[in-house]
């Protein structure tokens, strides 16, 4: 396959960012299939119309079922918001068209279900999208963790902090209505946390949580952009229902204990999205403030210059680092969107499912759930019994 032709519904944030990794991918991949940038939609037939010449799809939609009637599309991505994942999923892979979802998969697990059930009776590929775990830096901790080198995993503690909400006065944008959103800095920030923990350390086996919803209504915006909605005129508040901040203690079925902080009510915290991982023989702590860096402890080096050492992830020793610069030279956000399409692409050669994919959503889901049960009932929860 030299071509794959693709329909992608969602024209924002997210919008933007598959778009530059579709851009991005023939130039520094030359190997790969390349992607065509077919058919963008959105709901609003203006701004969709901007978004297409300025991302630089070729044709533009108001209604996502014009993508699945078309013959000419083979991969339909979906990076609008997650209350219509499961619909245009499920009609996507009764289609035959193979499925780029962004994250959380859907509302709720049992939708999440549905959606890879349809997935897999279609027999389409599909991923979603948990872009981080394509950082050269975090795939650096999987191998040292692979390879023994950090012994015995004991702990795995994990914060995404964010402050885009401290001001009461910011608007009551869709992120913040559950029917929409499904959760707030839980199942945003929470979901990443979550899969980077499955992908590092392996599945979370028990869970116990809390959260906090600190404003309880904001002022209705004239319109959503990006995050956070513009600046109402009016002074009319509507609910807040979703969590601000969730916090969660874990237990791994290997025996690891993990903890867990998602927030956005942290002053000071643009977007720290960080973790350290313990284990018998060393340690690592990554933080993407400073992607390209991981911070590496061996219990086996010499006493006098034992302590953590800074590894920088940019030379041809690290996955996707040989695509794109001279070493010392970093890669930043959006790269991480490109390697997720490159390990998409690939499988879609090698007649594969790609990683990760629905599995992976379904059961970052089942983590959410759990926690908001054991939440609810003030309880340790068992993930598998959900």
């Amino acid at each position: 396959m030299e071509e794959i032709n693709i329909g992608m519904v969602g024209y924002k944030f997210m919008g933007k960012a598959h778009s530059n990794a579709y851009r991005t991918l023939p130039m520094f991949f030359p190997e790969s299939t390349t992607p065509k940038m077919k058919v963008i939609c959105g709901r609003n037939t203006n701004d969709v119309a901007i978004a297409a010449k300025q991302f630089g799809w070729e044709e533009h939609t108001s209604d996502w079922k014009d993508l699945l009637m078309r013959e000419d599309i083979d991969l339909v991505d979906i990076n609008a918001p997650s209350n219509v994942h499961k619909e245009i999923a499920v009609a996507a892979a009764q289609a035959g068209k193979h499925l780029y979802c962004e994250k959380p998969l859907a509302l709720t697990l049992e939708d999440s279900r549905e959606m890879l059930e349809a997935a897999e009776k279609a027999g389409v590929k599909h991923m979603v999208g948990f872009n981080y775990r394509f950082t050269p830096a975090v795939m650096l901790a999987k191998r040292l963790i692979e390879e023994g080198r950090l012994g015995e995993i004991r702990h795995f503690r994990a914060w995404f902090l964010q402050d885009w909400l401290v001001d009461p006065e910011a608007p009551l944008a869709w992120r913040l209505q559950k029917e929409i959103a499904g959760s707030g800095a839980h199942g945003d920030l929470g979901a990443h946390l979550i899969d980077m923990a499955h992908y590092l350390v392996g599945d979370i086996s028990e869970v116990i949580g809390m959260n906090e919803t600190f404003i309880k209504e904001r002022p209705i915006p004239d319109e959503t952009s990006g995050l956070s909605g513009t600046s109402s005129k009016s002074a009319e508040k509507g609910p807040v229902t979703v969590d601000d901040a969730t916090l969660f203690l874990a237990h791994f079925a290997n025996g690891a204990l993990g903890s867990f902080e998602s927030t956005r009510f942290a002053a000071g915290h643009r977007s720290t999205n960080s973790f350290e991982i313990n284990g018998s023989k060393g340690s690592v702590i990554f933080d993407f403030e400073r992607m390209n860096e991981l911070q590496v402890y061996f219990t086996d080096d010499k006493e006098d210059v034992q302590g953590f050492r800074r590894v920088l992830a940019t030379d041809s020793a690290h996955d996707y680092s040989h695509a794109w610069w001279p070493a010392g030279h970093p890669i930043g956000y959006e790269h991480t969107f490109t390697h997720a399409f490159v390990e998409f692409l690939e499988a879609l050669q090698e007649d594969r499912q790609p990683v990760p994919n629905f599995k992976d959503g379904v059961k970052c889901q089942q983590v959410l759930e759990a926690v908001d049960l054991s939440i609810e009932k003030r309880q340790w929860i068992d993930v598998s019994s959900l």
